[in-house]
């Protein structure tokens, strides 16, 4: 299926068949493709790239298709990495697999300050939904193992 061209998000690259390698979703997702373009935000004399999630739920594209800047698809991929790297590697010296007194995980600096990553203490339900977070990962250690390689194959490739 191929990706619009005619609404405000204007691709540049693209990925028509993300629906294939969708995750546990392959064959049967309602995303359909990936691209990288021209933002629909963008104003007279201001350019932004930005990534879409396109969604087609079988007569038209969906208004739940996602846009985000590249930078935000970065800092996604980022706290992706280091979600998966904290319950890896600490998360099980915790009873309740987090501090209690220190929900904070990390900051990772950037930009002149730093993205905290932390426990959301706030939640009312942290406690079972952190165990199901750590066991959805689990689960798909094998999906997020297979792309954390090629990302970081392409970053070597890159020189980072």
């Amino acid at each position: 299926m191929k990706i619009p061209t005619n609404l405000k998000h204007k691709p540049v690259i693209v990925s028509e068949n993300y629906e294939n390698v969708d995750g546990r979703s392959s064959y049967q997702s309602d995303a359909k493709g990936l691209s990288l373009g021209l933002a629909q935000w963008n104003d007279r004399g201001r350019v932004d790239i930005s990534a879409k999630v396109w969604r087609y739920t079988g007569e038209k594209w969906s208004r739940q298709s996602e846009e985000l800047p590249l930078h935000r698809v970065l800092d996604l991929a980022i706290l992706v990495c280091r979600a998966q790297q904290y319950f890896r590697d600490e998360a099980y010296r915790f009873p309740k697999l987090y501090c209690e007194d220190d929900p904070m995980i990390d900051r990772v600096g950037m930009q002149g300050d730093a993205m905290t990553v932390a426990i959301c203490k706030e939640n009312e339900h942290i406690d079972e939904d952190i165990q199901l977070f750590c066991n959805a990962l689990g689960s798909d250690g094998e999906l997020l193992g297979e792309r954390f390689a090629v990302l970081a194959r392409i970053l070597k490739e890159m020189g980072y």
